[in-house]
Order: structure tokens, then C-alpha cells, then sequence
């Protein structure tokens, strides 16, 4: 009788190479062994004839509950999985009210473990005055990360954390690992603009990248990273929009500040002066979307300035996006389903599969695993939790009416992918292939550590 309950048979893509004629076992909910050549016995086989088996995608950067509260983690799931995501991390500004305390995240826990589809690492943040009892609560209870603002786009929800604040927060933290993410905006720069241009009729889709301009998020950018030299916590830059973010990050790291900085796929993939007279306000985000700087953000991916790429992922409503004037359009679009598909086809095109397979399961899995500690995912590797997924490396066009978000919508609608995710499983169940396979409820909450 075989000791393995389950083996898998394919091209592994590992963090630095692809190991064709590789098979996985796995016993339980882990991975029991990896290898090359003639696979040991198990109960039951998969073998993919050569397609990639990677590493499940960690998406670091989720709004499952922004719209919808926190049952909205059902829908987000079913989009993760069918995206080939088996962890998200999941933001904090839910409606209505923002993890900031012990009572609220216990109850986001609770509906993750008992809708969630894959498995959830969250994020907390703090109210504008914050309270060291409730960082210690949600740091004691497994937040892998806190996120805060320095944009206001709610007074309670999602609200404005100045310096003094933020001071509190960095400080409270700065002897643990928990990184404190940012929304690097100068909210008073923006609004005076925004304000400006709607008094010009300036509101056409064109003008939102101009309306939030690189200043503004540079100097976001730089005001965080200096409180970080003060205060020795470890800060994050949640989505750095333009290559000068990088490298400013860059510089205050060789400083020895703890600083890191994040890209999200978007930023990789559209260009403000191509597509936005294509996409309009569907391409609307938060910072924005800017001109011309693709092809130097891909030399920074060559040279290793990303911690992880994540998707952003927010699920408005299409009406949502559809108003007069862009200054009234929600920012944000979904990418759960998109992720993985757009890195792996914009990395295949500048090098070849293998180094997209290569790169999807560093970017997309082990760096985000090992950013906010969680320890037993991302690695196709013995003792590890075994979510992994099956990606044939074949065009194929996305349709963004068959999303598992109920959406229908995506700026990535009828785009030509390079590879398509064909099963998803969250330790050891296939919870995905071509229609759903799991069981609400299979997902549960992940502590970091």
C-alpha cells in the first residue's frame, strides 16, 4: 500500500529552475517529497504531460471587503482559486468598520475560516488616534502585516494617519518583523488639484494620472521612509507607481532603513499613454496608472527593486465605474484571475515560459510567503503546505463575463494570454478545474509565523 495519497507529475517550477520530468507526493494536506525521474507510488496520480506545476499564488494585496463587507471573502476566493491563488492577504478597510481592534478581526477570522474557498492572511491597521492595546491585540493574533494611509478616503474606514499617528504606530512595532504597509498619497497636493480640474472641466479619463501627479506620491513616498529612519520599523510601500519610487526606496534601504516596496501587475502591464483612451476609467487606480514608464519599471524587475507583485484586486461593481466625470468614478479593478495569467504573458515575452514559470513562483509565491511569514507556504518543497497549480503555457483569451467575482468586467477583458491556470489545489484538494471543486469553508485563516 502506497505511503502517498496523492503524486503529481510535471515541470516544477522552482525559485530558480525548472525541473522538467519532476513529480511531487503528498501526504495529507503537505508535500512529502519532490524529485526528478520515476515517480513513487500513491493512491492517486495527476500527471499534467509536461504542463507547469508551480507554487500556489500568494496575491499580497486583496479588498475582499470593501464593498461588500466581510462575506465578501466567498466571492473573492472563488475568484482566487479560479486565478490559481491559493493565499490571500487580505487589506483592512472593510465595510463598515476597519480591522483596528481585537473583536473586529476575530470576527473577519471567523468568516474566513466558514466562506473562504482558499486561505486568507490578514492585514490590521489603526484608527487616526491609535491605541497600543489594540496594535499588541492584532499583532498576539496574527496579522501578518498593518496598512495605513496618508490619503483619506473615508473619515472611520479608511482614514488619514498623520505623522504624530503614524509615529505611535512605527514605534509600537519597531522591535518585531511585522512590516507597516503605506498608501502613499499627498492627500493636500491631490485635492487642491483635483479641485483645479474639475474647475477647468478637466474630467475626462486623461486627466486622472495628471490630477495625481508623481510629486505626490513621492513625496508620500519619502515622508514615510524618513519616519521610518526614526522610528527603525520596517517600512512598506504598498504600490509604487514610477521607476524614481523604486529607486528612492532603494536608497534609504543601502541607508539601512528597513524599507521595502511593492509592484502591482497593472503597473507592469497598461501604459496611461496607450490605453487609456482604449480602457478609460475601467483602468482607474489608485496611484494611478502613468505614461510612458514600462520599460524602465522592467529594468527594475531585472534588478530585483520588487519585494513581491500582487494584484490590488478590488471588486467594484461596474456602475461603479461609469460616471460623467472620472473624478467620480471609483479607484480600483479586479485581478485575481488576472495576476497570474498578465506576469506570467508580460515576463514569457521578454525572456520565454520557463523564465516566467521561473519568476511567477518567486514573485508570485515564495518572496510574498516569506514578506509576511507565512512559513509553510509558497515553496514546492517537503514539509510545506501543499497548494500548487497546474498551468498550461498555451495562448488563450480572457473573458471577463466568465469570472467567478460576478463582476463582468476587467481591463484585461479579451486580452491573449501566454497560460492559463487548469487546476488549483489548497492543501492537497483540488479546489479548482475549470468549474469549482472545493467547498466553501476549505479556506481558512493563516497566522503569520
Amino acid at each position: 500500500m502506497s505511503d502517498f495519497d496523492l503524486v503529481v507529475k510535471g515541470r516544477l517550477a522552482m525559485d530558480d529552475a525548472v525541473l522538467d520530468n519532476g513529480w511531487m507526493a503528498i501526504r495529507g494536506e503537505r508535500i512529502a517529497a519532490v524529485g526528478q525521474g520515476e515517480a513513487p507510488a500513491a493512491r492517486d496520480l495527476v500527471d499534467t504531460g509536461g504542463d507547469y506545476i508551480l507554487p500556489g499564488v500568494i496575491d499580497g494585496q486583496t479588498h475582499a471587503g470593501s464593498q461588500f463587507g466581510f462575506a465578501g471573502l466567498e466571492r473573492t476566493t472563488l475568484s482566487a482559486i479560479a486565478g490559481g491563488v491559493t493565499t490571500i492577504v487580505d487589506m483592512p478597510y472593510d465595510q463598515p468598520d476597519p480591522v483596528a481592534t481585537r473583536g473586529i478581526l476575530r470576527q473577519k477570522v471567523d468568516t474566513a475560516n466558514a466562506v473562504s474557498h482558499c486561505d486568507v492572511a490578514l492585514y490590521g491597521t489603526v484608527a487616526a488616534d491609535p491605541i497600543l492595546g489594540d496594535i499588541e491585540a492584532l499583532a498576539e493574533d496574527g496579522v501578518c502585516a498593518f496598512k495605513i494611509s496618508s490619503f483619506e478616503n473615508h473619515p472611520t474606514r479608511f482614514p488619514r494617519i498623520d505623522n504624530g499617528a503614524a509615529m505611535v504606530l512605527l514605534q509600537a512595532l519597531a522591535s518585531s518583523d511585522l512590516p507597516i504597509g503605506l498608501h502613499n498619497e499627498d492627500e493636500t497636493l491631490i485635492r487642491r488639484l483635483t479641485k483645479q480640474f474639475i474647475s477647468e472641466g478637466k474630467t475626462a479619463p486623461r486627466f486622472h494620472h495628471l490630477s495625481r501627479p508623481e510629486s505626490a506620491e513621492l513625496l508620500a513616498t519619502a515622508n514615510f521612509l524618513e519616519l521610518g529612519r526614526l522610528t527603525g520599523a520596517h517600512v512598506h510601500i504598498v504600490h509604487i507607481s514610477m521607476p524614481e519610487g523604486f529607486r528612492m526606496v532603494r536608497r534609504f534601504a543601502d541607508q539601512g532603513v528597513r524599507a521595502t516596496a511593492e509592484m502591482c501587475v497593472h503597473y507592469l502591464h497598461f501604459d496611461a499613454a496607450t490605453d487609456i483612451d482604449r480602457l478609460g476609467a475601467l483602468m482607474k487606480v489608485n496611484p494611478p496608472i502613468r505614461a510612458g514608464h514600462l520599460d524602465e519599471l522592467w529594468t527594475l524587475y531585472g534588478e530585483g527593486d520588487y519585494s513581491f507583485v500582487s494584484s490590488d484586486h478590488s471588486a467594484w461593481p461596474l456602475e461603479r465605474k461609469q460616471a460623467a466625470s472620472i473624478f467620480d468614478v471609483a479607484a480600483g479593478v479586479p485581478g485575481l484571475e488576472t495576476l497570474l495569467p498578465a506576469f506570467f504573458s508580460d515576463v514569457a515575452g521578454r525572456e520565454n515560459a520557463d523564465a516566467a514559470a521561473i519568476a511567477c513562483a518567486g514573485y508570485l509565491s515564495s518572496k510574498p510567503a516569506r514578506f509576511f511569514g507565512l512559513s509553510r507556504k509558497g515553496r514546492l518543497a517537503p514539509g510545506m503546505d501543499a497548494d500548487f497549480i497546474i498551468l498550461k503555457a498555451e495562448p488563450w483569451r480572457f473573458d471577463a463575463t466568465n469570472t467567478q467575482d460576478g463582476l463582468g468586467w476587467s481591463p484585461y477583458d479579451g486580452e491573449t494570454f501566454a497560460a492559463k491556470p487548469l487546476a488549483t489545489y489548497v492543501r492537497g484538494t483540488q479546489v479548482w478545474g475549470d468549474m469549482v471543486r472545493g467547498k466553501k469553508g476549505h479556506g481558512r485563516f493563516v497566522a503569520r509565523g
